[in-house]
Parts: C-alpha cells; structure tokens; sequence
C-alpha cells in the first residue's frame, strides 16, 4: 500500500538523520577525534567544514519549515566549530525578516524572499549594503490528512482551494469523491489547519492555488493567512500537530513534518498521473525556477503550474537572508563560515537525508561564490 511505502521511506530518512545525529553528538561528547588501530589520528567526518577563526555566539530566526535542517547542520557544524554557538528559533519567516531588519540576527530564514519595503528597511542595518536573498534549501510543501480509512487521496488545486477558503466542508463530498473514485470517504467534517504566524509555507502554498486556481482562489496572497474559517495553529510543527491529532483534519506543511503517521495528498496536475509529494518530485519543479534577483540577490521565481511528469507543485525555497555589505564584524566570519558549509556539497547533501531538497547545482554555485564575498 502507498501509506505503508510512504512510511518506510520516511523510516528510512529518519532512519538516516538520527545516525547522522548520533554520530555527531558523540563528537560533540568528547574533545578527541579518534584514533586509527595503529593509533594515527583519523580525520572527523567533518573534516571539510573550515572554522577558520569563526567564533562567538550567532543568532538567527525565520523559517520554521527549514527548521529541522537548520538543526541537522548546526549539530555537524558545532561539533567541529566548537567556538561557535549557533542558536535558530525557527519562529516563522515573517518574524525572521522583521528580527534582520531590527538588527537582533545575523541572518535570517525565509521562505518568500524579500519584498522591496524590506530590503529597502535593511539598509539601515547593512552599513553601505542591504539584505540578499541566498536560496539554500528545497522542498515540497506536502498536504496532510488525516481521514480514517482513507490511505490514498487525490487533490486537484481547484478543490484544496474550495477545501481551504471553507467552500468544500464533508469529506464525501462530489467533487472529493470525482478523485477518488475507489476511496472509501466518510461523511465526516473537513477540519482544514492554516498558519497563525506570518509564514513564507502560507505565501507558497497560496501562490500554488493562485496561478493554478485563480477562479477559485480569490486572495491577494502573502505570509498573512487571508482565507475566512478553519482552524489556525503555531509553525509548521503546530499545524502537523493538529493534523495529527484531529480526524478531519488537513493542512500544508514542509515534508519533514508529514512523518509519524501522516497521510500526504497526491496532486492532480496538467500531467497524466498524479503526483506524490517526495524530495525528488520536488527538485524537478525547482529545476525550472528562474534566478529574477538583481545583483547579488538570488531571489527565484517558481514554476507552480509544471505539466512534467513527476514534478510537484506545490514547493517552496528557504532563503538565507544576510547583508550583502555592513555585517557586524563580530558575526561576520562565523556568519560566512556556517554559510559557506551548508552550501557546500556536504552540507547540501544532508538535506535529501532529513527529507529536503538540494539547489540545484547551478543556483548553489552562485550561492557559493556570493557568500564568498560577503562583507
């Protein structure tokens, strides 16, 4: 069945983060490297990460949906940057930007890059420079459920918009069953989750209903939920909560929080089949973004209506957001030094592991080489 193949690949994923986390808090639990039978030193596994004199305490905000890679990378990153502390609250992207452009943080996450207000707000705190957008993780936006019976679902973007602005409200509903005509849908009330907090998942997942719904989602969109009813709840981890534990109940939220029994939505798109929210279908929706940011700005303009085979709709990219010039000397090399780590190869590769999705490799490239200018 899908849910029980879901499942194990999720089991698998996990499977790998908690390893990856295992290994590094026994790094974090001793101050040796290791030895080699004949007692030469051994190289950690993060013998790539360069520290250089990068040290002190960074703190950043934003992005909850990035949340658990940012905690993968600190964790790696700490355990061989030991004067480094990093602490990321993850309180939502709209909280994010508003603590960069109040100079609290040394970078932010996003997952909507910035507005011109904003970067126009940035210069105050970017001494000769102003905030840019670096896109660094990847992902579908997945659509969780959780209706007894009902393993397999299909959702078109018409019906998640009449679903979410509370014009659908009974699982049996026609339009429902149209989809899913072998599924067994119980007369059971729709109980549909949004974000309270201004949130960069909200302005993906709205703009996916508006370019691919646009005459049943009539909202302007934003971080901002605009839709009337349903029932709200705190960061992606407060929604998935909710899914979890209501019958009825369902909501948008990054992948690596559809996990410990979460049932995802597939989705109906201009392709033959529909399409399974996986780390993979994602990256070939983000392969056709376009860089649109000007200068050292990476913003990416995304493709939410792709007719390809296998590629999900319904994605966003968390951006990092840090001056461009005028970062405060203090966090400046710790700064560039964590950044250009989860850039790199190796810190982009544990992403796929925690159930996110690399840049591709010519948008990371320029990441890279931006990074290594900062100033």
């Amino acid at each position: 069945m899908k849910l029980q193949r879901k499942n194990r690949l999720r089991a698998l994923s996990l499977g790998a983060v908690a390893v990856t986390g295992a290994l590094t808090l026994t790094a974090c639990g001793s101050d040796d490297t290791g030895t080699t039978s004949n007692g030469d030193s051994t190289a950690t596994a993060n013998s790539n990460i360069d520290c250089g004199d990068a040290k002190g305490q960074l703190l950043a905000d934003g992005s909850s949906a990035q949340k658990n890679a940012i905690d993968a990378w600190v964790k790696q990153y700490q355990s061989t940057c030991r004067d480094v502390v990093i602490n990321y609250k993850g309180s939502g992207s709209g909280a994010g930007i508003t603590a960069f452009t109040q100079g609290q943080v040394a970078f932010a996450g996003s997952d909507s890059a910035l507005k011109p207000e904003e970067v126009t707000a940035s210069k105050e705190i970017c001494s000769g420079g102003q905030g840019i957008d670096l896109p660094m993780v990847g992902g579908p936006i997945a659509v969780g459920y959780n209706v007894p019976g009902v393993d397999n679902l299909i959702l078109d973007a018409k019906t998640l918009a009449l679903i979410f602005d509370s014009k659908i409200t009974n699982w049996n509903d026609k339009a429902i069953a149209a989809l899913n005509p072998d599924a067994k849908l119980p007369d059971l009330k729709i109980q549909a989750f949004h974000r309270s907090d201004e949130s960069g998942t909200t302005d993906n997942f709205t703009k996916y209903l508006i370019a691919a719904a646009p005459d049943s989602w009539k909202y302007e969109g934003g971080k901002a939920w605009e839709a009337k009813g349903g029932q709200s709840a705190q960061g992606s981890s407060g929604v998935a909560q909710g899914v979890k534990e209501t019958e009825g109940a369902i909501s948008y939220m990054e992948l690596s929080y559809a996990k410990d029994g979460i049932s995802t939505v597939d989705v109906k798109t201009g392709a033959a089949a529909p399409v399974e929210a996986t780390v993979e279908n994602a990256t070939k929706a983000i392969s056709e973004a376009q860089v649109v940011g000007t200068g050292k700005d990476l913003a990416l303009k995304l493709n939410y209506t792709p007719t390809a085979e296998g590629a999900y709709p319904i994605t966003l990219v968390t951006y990092e957001i840090v001056c461009d010039k005028g970062n405060k000397a203090d966090t400046l090399t710790a700064t560039k030094s964590f950044l250009t780590y989860i850039a790199s190869e190796d810190g982009q590769a544990l992403l796929s592991e925690a159930g996110y999705a690399p840049m591709p490799e010519e948008i990371i490239a320029k990441v890279r080489t931006t990074i290594s200018e900062l100033s």
